[in-house]
């Protein structure tokens, strides 16, 4: 199997790992933090602001494949706060529409730089 890593100027990885890997059919890319990236820093705001900046990120790495969220399959998305759950739910509805990727959402101990939100998502090419 062929794998390809994506590379973009919008959340570059910050380890030995890359922002995400073409197999050709499906695109998997890594999680997304809230980050701003003019700044390189966690974006201000709540949880809802915090989402949309993690699925603006990943919509900018989808780009670079010539994919949309639209051809999402699959999101993994991780809280620090489970009480977050119905705002990151309302901000994240705006980003997709039906038939929805299938989800997981799960809540953890911590994030990167106290991020409240990460996300990251497997994409499908059309055949």
């Amino acid at each position: 199997m062929a794998r390809t890593a994506i590379t973009t100027a919008v959340g570059a990885a910050v380890g030995p790992y890359s922002m995400g890997i073409d197999t050709g059919a499906l695109i998997f890319l890594s999680g997304q933090t809230p980050l701003d990236p003019a700044t390189g820093t966690l974006v201000d705001g709540d949880i809802a602001a915090q989402t949309r900046r993690c699925l603006d990120n990943l919509a900018a790495v989808l780009d670079a494949t010539g994919l949309t969220l639209d051809d999402v399959v699959k999101c993994n998305v991780f809280l620090t706060d489970m009480a977050d759950f119905a705002a990151m739910n309302a901000a994240y509805a705006d980003y997709f529409t039906e038939p929805f990727p299938a989800r997981t959402t799960i809540a953890v101990a911590g994030l990167p730089l106290g991020a409240q939100v990460e996300i990251e998502l497997v994409a499908q090419r059309p055949t």
